[in-house]
């Protein structure tokens, strides 16, 4: 039928390997006279099909050969690609440039962002750009489709559409009617526009003066109406030859018919939904564009070494034939369903799929001359295996390319924006510093010097925003931090300097988008020299910049620095950066796209979950399903049976493992639907690759862990600590390793960057607040509230603490002075407040600080402690780990502290926690009678003695054992759990 017809059609079943196939059959027709095979062009998908379909023709050559000329359809340089193939003067139409994709987006940015704002929807300008990006790739289809964008106006909105829908329509065709004029203001066309004119101007050339040479289509699966209509003459020619990838002429004419397109039901006028998930639809798709049957097809004649069984190739098309035809998987003969070659492997994580792969793949090569490959839509799978062949010296990697956004670069520009957008919190700030490619090189070693200085200044609460914030926090601070914070300050002015222009340019709330860019730009030169603009990714990084920067002018007028940090990552997200050496010769990672017509040994198939492999498709936020449909484009879940071809594919290998990992970075994984197909139709021949497995949890396996003994250092008596402060003698009994790292080891643990104000700050803070007042205005109960709403508006307190702990603090402060006016009425006054002294008790100097002392009228003192949260219990201070009222009011009685004498007759922790009447309740532990387990109140300092002295003979001049959490329920504290190795010994030693 097609020798009648005269076109020349053929299909390269999934079981072969396409490349080595249609190179084997066009040296079979023409490989007797290679000026003839040098004559011949071949066309293919894209750029990375024909490096394929290039390699195809040196393994097959076996020495020289005059390859014929290879173009791929896919490259935007689609005119001057066959020009330069065809060699005739004057080939390509004279046809406008296409815009500039950054221009168009730019432009419909704009558009977008005027267009919202009119309708009292504003957007930033980054999702101005994002939304402009959808709605260019909605415009490439309808280009592709070749729908005429007017249609639009002829869909009537109202009908079954939400307001959103219909918003986002009208939207919609604002926007294309202001786009056209904008596009011939710029003199340029549409780059779908270009190429169908090309492909178009191309096909009439060769209908009309056919090529002397021969004309091969190999793999192309583009159902686009331009490419259908090459393909048709390209078919038609005396030496044409298209050659489909997998196009099933054994399915059941039944199965053929349900995919679809349908025609309208004569009675109803509905029409049936087509099964654009199948595999074969898009292919069918072009056969009707063609206007040819599928009868006309044949089988292609040639193959290969890389090929699979033909049983191979049925088992796959019975695996992936329509949903409502699988029930025949039940009938199939053994031999139908028969997957050998083929194995599974499920692991449980991503880091193990990983792993596993990497194994596979440096088990293959030891095989001399095998080739294996990974194909994966997953990235960071691709990333992760490239790490693992990493460890062993095995240079592989991912031709999908890398994202610029997570590549030095582009990390670097992200770090500049964020750094400027949070006006130089530490936390930004200090990621920029220590960005790898700023001053990199010999200088690196003293920046990172005084980068690390800087983190140490930084620790804490986050200080007043901007760079004069952080010069202010240096120069201030408390005393014993002022030596370390300007030691510092000669570094800081050198990097401030460095920073001044980023902060002028990103500091003004709003500017242009050409001037953020021009800033960033510069800023990115001054940090970190030409390194940034080096290699690939740098060369990438700099192309988007300039392009940026020219094409800015027509996007969004105004942008934030705020709205500039996401807008970035945005278009680096979008620039593949692929490295074009050091990978290994016999081993590759490609994506879907890059996978087509590629061939190996050994084919690894990963990411095998739902939503991976096949993806979600992205939704369309401009034009409803029911819009799409009735404007003729696409459904969105055309995508997965595009994916589901590239799958069917890829599993023609020889030898092929497929994998999945049972739960992703979040949440368990759904295995994708084509793994369950595969299981599903093979039951027990289903075989799964348990060596494989086994052997990826063992590679990392440290086999039984052995416990770690609990830590009990027992150093010399002449490194024992002679000296020791009221507080830390809890810490001392209740876990004497902490006591020991802290004073013997000196391991001080810091804090966080940028935190939030802590406990210890609140608690610092409010007793600075009553130490001033007591002072100052202990006799003006009026004047503490002001004082603690000034230490509120301490830059260094987080907003969203300040709202939440105000009105508590306030309520607290209220009943501290309420408090203090009602004992001075009973004749009790404030002796001193914040007072420090030290004395000796059993042969160690024991230091103090008191909160408040009070006299009392029978002349004894009361000890009070402040505590912003609860007191401790009863049964803490009687076990002896709280200790501090006890030994102050010893030390009270040693004469320890300036201009305080007397007998310690009282002690008493005044909370600002919530009592039953409110904020503030005062309690103690001890009692004169002794009453509800208290200590009896003339007990209390000797018993406070007496336990010290029972923990000074230990520890400070005895030879015990600093014995990890020794008491852990009054431990609670947690800097040194990771030194002690806590969780390798806790609970085990019981």
């Amino acid at each position: 039928m097609a020798e009648e017809r005269g076109l020349h059609l053929y299909t390269i079943p999934a079981h072969r390997a396409i490349a080595d196939a249609a190179v084997a059959g066009l040296l079979r027709r023409f490989g007797s006279d290679r000026l003839t095979l040098a004559r011949g062009l071949v066309l293919v998908p894209n750029n990375r099909a024909g490096v394929a379909m290039t390699r195809a023709f040196v393994r097959a050559s076996g020495g020289a050969l005059l390859l014929p000329r290879i173009v791929s359809l896919a490259g935007d340089d689609l005119g001057e690609a066959l020009g330069a193939a065809l060699d005739p003067a004057g080939v390509t139409p004279l046809l406008p440039p296409a815009i500039d994709p950054l221009q168009r987006r730019m432009v419909l940015a704009r558009m977008v962002e005027e267009e919202r704002a009119r309708a009292g929807h504003p957007v930033d300008a980054a999702e101005a750009v994002r939304l402009a990006g959808d709605l260019a790739r909605t415009l490439d289809q309808l280009i592709v489709e070749e729908i005429d964008p007017v249609r639009l106006a002829e869909i009537d909105p109202g009908e079954g559409l939400t307001e959103h829908w219909q918003r986002a329509l009208e939207m919609f065709r604002i926007v294309l009617d202001r786009w056209p004029a904008e596009r011939e203001r710029l003199g340029r066309i549409e780059a779908g526009v270009r190429r169908i004119a090309l492909l178009d101007a191309q096909a009439a050339r060769w209908r009309a003066a056919p090529p002397t040479g021969f004309v091969c289509a190999v793999g192309i699966t583009d159902p686009a109406p331009a490419i259908a209509r090459l393909l048709r003459v390209v078919a038609g020619l005396p030496q044409g030859m298209v050659a489909f990838a997998n196009l099933d002429t054994r399915m059941p004419q039944e199965e053929w018919d349900a995919l679809g397109p349908h025609d309208p039901n004569p009675v109803t006028g509905l029409r049936r939904r087509s099964i654009e998930v199948h595999p074969q639809f898009h292919l069918k798709l072009i056969l009707d564009r063609m206007g040819v049957g599928r009868g006309e097809v044949r089988t292609w004649v040639g193959g290969s070494d890389h090929d699979a069984s033909a049983v191979r190739g049925r088992a796959i098309a019975n695996a992936l034939a329509p949903a409502d035809f699988t029930g025949k998987w039940t009938e199939l003969d053994a031999s139908e369903r028969r997957l050998t070659g083929v194995e599974a492997a499920e692991l449980a994580t991503p880091a193990e799929e990983a792993q596993a792969i990497a194994l596979a793949m440096r088990e293959w090569i030891e095989q001399p001359g095998q080739t294996a490959a990974l194909v994966t839509p997953d990235r960071s799978l691709a990333r992760r295996v490239a790490a693992h062949c990493a460890r062993w010296g095995i240079p592989i990697d991912d031709s999908a390319g890398r994202a610029l956004s997570i590549l030095p670069p582009g990390t670097l520009l992200t770090a500049i924006v964020e750094a400027a957008a949070q006006d130089f919190a530490p936390m930004a700030l200090l990621t920029l510093l220590k960005h790898p490619l700023v001053r990199s090189g010999e200088q690196r070693g003293r920046w990172l010097e005084g980068v690390r200085r800087l983190d140490r200044a930084l620790r804490g609460p986050r200080p007043a925003p901007g760079l004069a914030g952080i010069t202010a926090h240096l120069e201030g601070g408390p005393e014993r931090e002022q030596e370390l914070r300007r030691a510092v300050l000669p570094w800081w002015a050198e990097a401030r300097a460095l920073l001044e222009p980023v902060a002028a340019v990103f500091g003004r709330g709003t500017s242009s988008l050409p001037e953020l860019v021009a800033g960033l730009r510069e800023s990115a030169q001054a940090l970190a020299g030409d390194e940034v603009w080096r290699g690939p990714a740098g060369r990438c990084a700099g192309e988007l910049l300039t392009n940026l920067e020219r094409q800015a002018p027509l996007g969004p007028a105004n942008a934030s620095a705020a709205g500039f940090a996401p807008l970035l990552r945005l278009l680096m997200d979008e620039v593949a950066v692929r490295q074009i050496q050091g990978e290994h010769p016999r081993l590759a990672i490609y994506g879907l796209i890059e996978a087509r017509l590629q061939t190996a040994d050994l084919m690894i198939l990963g990411g095998l979950n739902e939503g991976v492999w096949p993806g979600n498709p992205p939704p369309d936020p401009w034009l409803a399903p029911r819009i799409r449909a009735e404007l003729g484009l696409s459904g969105l879940q055309r995508a997965i049976g595009t994916a589901a071809h590239d799958f069917g594919q890829r599993l023609g290998a020889p030898r092929v493992l497929i994998t999945r990992s049972r739960r992703d970075a979040r949440s368990p994984a759904l295995a994708s639907r084509f793994w369950l197909r595969l299981e599903a139709m093979a039951g027990e021949r289903f075989v799964r690759a348990h060596r494989l497995e086994r052997w990826t949890r063992l590679l990392d396996d440290g086999a039984t862990p052995k416990p770690a003994e609990r830590p009990a250092p027992v150093p010399r008596a002449e490194l024992r600590p002679k000296s020791i402060s009221v507080t830390e003698v809890d810490r001392l009994k209740a876990d004497p390793f902490a006591f020991y790292a802290r004073r013997i080891l000196k391991l001080m643990p810091l804090d966080a960057v940028d935190a939030d104000p802590s406990a210890a700050w609140r608690g610092t803070a409010v007793h600075g607040v009553l130490e001033e007042w007591a002072e100052h205005d202990a006799c003006a109960p009026d004047r503490l509230v002001p004082r603690a709403l000034a230490m509120l508006d301490d830059p260094a307190a987080h907003p969203l603490l300040r709202a939440l702990w105000q009105p508590r603090l306030i309520a607290g402060i209220e009943w501290i002075a309420a408090t203090m006016q009602a004992n001075r009425a009973e004749g009790r006054d404030i002796l001193a407040a914040e007072g420090q002294g030290n004395a000796m008790l059993s042969g160690i100097k024991l230091t103090g600080r008191f909160d408040r002392v009070d006299r009392q009228a029978d002349g004894s003192i009361v000890v009070v402690d402040y505590k912003t949260g609860k007191a401790p219990s009863v049964a803490a201070v009687r076990g002896g780990f709280n200790l501090q009222l006890g030994l102050l009011g010893a030390m009270v009685e040693e004469g320890a502290f300036k201009n305080v004498e007397g007998r310690a007759g009282g002690f008493e922790y005044w909370s600002l926690a919530k009592g039953r009447d409110g904020f503030g309740m005062v309690t103690s532990p001890a009692d004169p009678a002794g009453k509800n387990g208290r200590i009896m109140t003339d007990d209390f300092t000797r018993a406070a003695r007496d336990s010290f002295a029972d923990a000074a003979a230990k520890w400070l001049t005895g030879d015990e054992a600093f014995v990890a959490k020794l008491h852990p329920e009054f431990a609670p504290f947690a800097e040194y759990d990771q030194l002690m190795r806590r969780d390798e010994w806790y609970g085990r030693e019981r």
